[in-house]
């Protein structure tokens, strides 16, 4: 009895005893039923007891099983407090931002280590995620969204409205030389899917208006769910994909990506930045806030500027 059972099979009984159902212990587990039947095994084994009792498909603890289980699940109890507290230190001693996936992919994120190295003592957590968070419970300290989910925030600025353009790989146009705007909608459209609590961005048969041209259906046209995907896809020269400059700007400068004809569209409506108003009471809070203005502000200017890098006519 001086032997535990294995961490696993102690972690199995304990979600098992709680849930009642092998079922549901290995759905929160995230292992098959299977998996949690043989370490409920090894639990017996190793202490030599009947903790479950099995009629037919039902199982349940013995009185041994229970008792055993009060004890054990007090540890996990003990075990879950621990995580929350560390949990809680890190959130009170960090900032976490949230960032809608892409815009975190191809804007924030690689702008953020620039950040990061001006600010060595800052800790700094960037989240990718499309569902919006609750501010306030100290999990989140500030998310970078779109359009009208800014209703369901306190505070809050407008960052920019950004546009978009049509963009491909260098090797893509040498291959299918254009000799003006309308060449490209013979060629693959890579489009984007956008949520739909959203006002979606210009799609291919928004532009093919906007250079009066008929507009075309989804026929032939791959979409993605996300922005980032879409434009990983042109840069490996599937087709053009109607990219948004602040996400393509380091792929244009880099020369991944041109911009054949600058005929843009803009967004329907603008990103912004929420915070919990705890937040800017935390090390390094203002400051991030002001430096995320700061390049929003800097991405308006380039977006609405004159043609964007690699633009050939």
């Amino acid at each position: 009895m001086a032997k535990l059972p294995p961490l696993k099979a102690l972690q199995a009984f304990e979600a098992f005893g709680r849930l009642g159902s092998v079922t549901d212990a290995a759905a929160e587990l995230g292992v098959t039923p299977g998996a949690v039947s043989q370490q409920l095994r090894k639990a017996e084994e190793a202490l030599g007891l009947h903790l479950l009792e099995r009629r037919g498909k039902s199982v349940e603890l013995t009185s041994w099983g229970r008792h055993y289980h009060g004890q054990v699940a007090q540890g996990f109890d003990k075990l879950r407090s621990a995580q929350d507290d560390l949990s809680r230190l890190r959130a009170k001693s960090g900032l976490v931002l949230s960032c809608l996936p892409s815009l975190a992919n191809k804007w924030v994120g690689p702008r953020l280590v620039d950040w990061q190295l001006s600010h060595p003592d800052a800790n700094v957590r960037l989240l990718g995620t499309g569902s919006e968070p609750q501010l306030g419970d100290g999990a989140i300290d500030f998310r970078i969204s779109y359009g009208n989910r800014i209703r369901a925030f306190d505070h809050y600025v407008v960052l920019f409205t950004d546009w978009v353009v049509p963009a491909c790989s260098p090797a893509f146009l040498d291959r299918h030389p254009l000799d003006g705007p309308l060449d490209i909608l013979d060629l693959p459209l890579l489009g984007i899917e956008w949520d739909g609590d959203h006002k979606a961005a210009p799609n291919w048969s928004d532009w093919a208006e906007s250079i009066g041209a008929k507009p075309r259906g989804p026929h032939g046209e791959l979409t993605f769910s996300l922005s980032s995907s879409a434009i990983d896809a042109a840069m490996n020269g599937r087709g053009f994909v109607l990219a948004q400059l602040s996400m393509v700007a380091d792929d244009l400068d880099a020369g991944r990506l041109v911009v054949p004809f600058d005929r843009r569209l803009k967004l329907a409506e603008p990103y912004f930045l929420a915070w919990d108003r705890s937040t800017l009471a935390k090390p390094f809070g203002p400051d991030l806030r002001a430096w995320i203005v700061s390049i929003a502000r800097n991405q308006s200017a380039l977006s609405a500027g004159p043609r964007p890098v690699g633009e050939t006519a």
